[in-house]
């Protein structure tokens, strides 16, 4: 049976539904949070940020009471990157993404290393942690004393990859310090349950991505987890599934009963922060990011700028400058504007600055749209 073919504005209105980046929803940062599958969080202030954009009237205390709460939680998990996720979901993901943590170990120091010496590198962070906390910086030192013969980098890089670990939150303005302390993640969640075992995680890791990031292809699904070999489960699930092409004959997965919107939907101007995972979520970024700016905005090694999407699409960056008590957001169009365009983008930034900078009063705040380079 020939499937149906979908088009790169069909697939970006398709995502952009899925993400809420069409039309904000009013659910609680939690919901939000499982939805998504997490919100990237290599820096403390992008996951408040990607909800601001995304949810009607949302307000910081929200995800800052849930982080106290232990309701949602900072963690290495997809890409061997930072996510806030929900407590439930990292009991549900974090055992079916340990290979990717481990393939990403195994890429950084390629020399490997003698398994026995990393097990024991582990167990005695974990019996560190067992004392309580600590940050990376006591615990790099306190396990290079123990093992001398180990890079103190190696010691640090292994730790994060084979431990399951959580920052714990403190008070800061974004929930983090830039010098976090570390718990071992299933005794700071221990009232939440037990983690799920791995094949029952990955499949529904695999639903819950179509669902926040379909259509898209196995190689996506791969792309975004950081996991390989996902070809025998997806084939799988291909009774429960829905299958499309792209243009380039690309298979592309989907649950059942998902919203494709029409391609010519009109999609309401949005800034994105730095990381969020609209941009790094499908190995073809195409269908949000052109291929003409993708070196403006994901920049080595592995940063990726705070974007504006004008009818859905990337089409600028934008930063914060804060200069002698003033607040100004800066705008940088990626092309020319038009006068309607522009208003929005204004009205839009005022309120993202707002958001940012709530203690700026009104005259000290200013947005301001540079010149395409």
């Amino acid at each position: 049976m020939t499937k149906p073919v979908l088009n790169r504005r069909q697939l970006n209105r398709a995502t952009l539904a899925r993400q809420w980046l069409l039309e904000r929803v009013e659910v609680s940062p939690l919901e939000a949070s499982e939805h998504l599958v997490g919100l990237q969080a290599q820096l403390p202030a992008p996951p408040f940020i990607g909800l601001w954009t995304r949810l009607r009237n949302f307000r910081h205390q929200e995800l800052h009471h849930l982080l106290q709460q232990r309701k949602i939680v900072r963690a290495t998990l997809m890409r061997a990157t930072l996510h806030l996720v929900s407590a439930a979901d990292y009991l549900r993901f974090r055992l079916a993404l340990q290979p990717a943590l481990t393939r990403s170990l195994q890429s950084f120091f390629r020399r490997g290393g003698d398994p026995a010496i990393q097990a024991a590198v582990v167990e005695e962070a974990r019996s560190l942690l067992r004392e309580g906390p600590a940050t990376f910086a006591v615990l790099r030192q306190r396990l290079a004393e123990r093992f001398p013969e180990l890079e103190p980098a190696h010691i640090a890089y292994l730790v994060r990859m084979q431990l399951p670990l959580v920052q714990v939150p403190d008070q800061g303005a974004w929930g983090f310090s830039n010098n976090p302390h570390y718990a071992t993640a299933f005794d700071w969640l221990r009232e939440e349950g037990e983690p799920w075992p791995p094949e029952e995680g990955l499949r529904l890791l695999v639903r819950r991505y179509l669902a926040a990031f379909g259509p898209a292809s196995l190689n996506d699904l791969q792309t975004w987890s950081g996991l390989t070999g996902l070809a025998s489960l997806v084939r799988s699930l291909r009774t429960d599934l829905c299958c499309y092409r792209d243009e380039q004959g690309q298979e592309l997965f989907d649950l059942p009963n998902q919203p494709l919107p029409p391609e010519d939907l009109p999609a309401p101007l949005r800034f994105l922060p730095e990381f969020d995972n609209l941009l790094l979520a499908h190995a073809n970024r195409e269908r949000v990011l052109p291929a003409a700016y993708r070196r403006a905005v994901l920049l080595p090694p592995g940063r990726v700028l705070p974007t504006i999407l004008v009818d859905g699409f990337v089409a600028g960056t934008w930063s914060v400058q804060r200069q002698r008590g003033q607040h100004k957001l800066l705008i940088t169009p990626f092309v020319s504007l038009a006068v309607g365009q522009r208003d929005e983008l204004v009205a839009e930034g005022e309120r993202l600055l707002a958001f940012l900078s709530p203690e700026a009063e009104a005259e000290r705040a200013e947005v301001e749209i540079l010149k395409p380079p």
